[in-house]
Parts: structure tokens; sequence; C-alpha cells
């Protein structure tokens, strides 16, 4: 699966030295669908992201009906990402 939205960047007081972009209600929707298949526990999802031009990988989690994609130090630097920010994302999702 792969998606591509646009959402705020959001701090939340989760675990550090990460900030958030929530996954929009319809993609948090299609992605729910498949998160059987493509979870490892805990309702986290692996994922290849990419903002800008720095592609990584992380995990997707669950919240408030949702999913967060962490966006780590590193990329908040490259990409000069800060909170309040609009970004573009790009996330593939791999089926078990």
């Amino acid at each position: 699966m792969v998606l591509d939205f646009a959402n705020e960047v959001i701090w939340w007081r989760g675990p550090a030295p990460f900030v958030y972009v929530p996954v929009p209600p319809e993609q948090s929707a299609e992605i729910k669908a498949i998160s059987a298949r493509v979870t490892y526990g805990w309702g986290c999802i692996p994922v290849t992201a990419r903002i800008g031009a720095t592609e990584y990988t992380t995990s997707l989690f669950p919240k408030d009906g949702l999913y967060l994609v962490p966006v780590k130090a590193k990329v908040q630097k490259a990409e000069n990402v800060n909170v309040g920010d609009n970004v573009m994302v790009h996330l593939e999702i791999v089926a078990a």
C-alpha cells in the first residue's frame, strides 16, 4: 500500500525525540483495514516514509482513531520540519 498525504506536524508527549504527522482519517481507515496483516504488535505498523527528499524507516502507531507518523530528529533537521508546519508525507506499507 502506498499513501501520500499532507498534514500539520504536531508535538505529543510520547517518546522523544519525535514530533508526529497524523495520518488523515480516510487514509487511517485504509491502514486499519490491513492492520492485522502488517502489524508487529501493539498496533504498530512498520513503514518506509519520505518527507521532502529524506526517506527513512519507522513505525506508525494508533492514537485516537488515527495513525501517527513519527518524524525522527534527523528528518526534522534535514528537511527543516517544525511543529505547526504542513508537510507532504509519502508512506509505503508492505503487507505480509
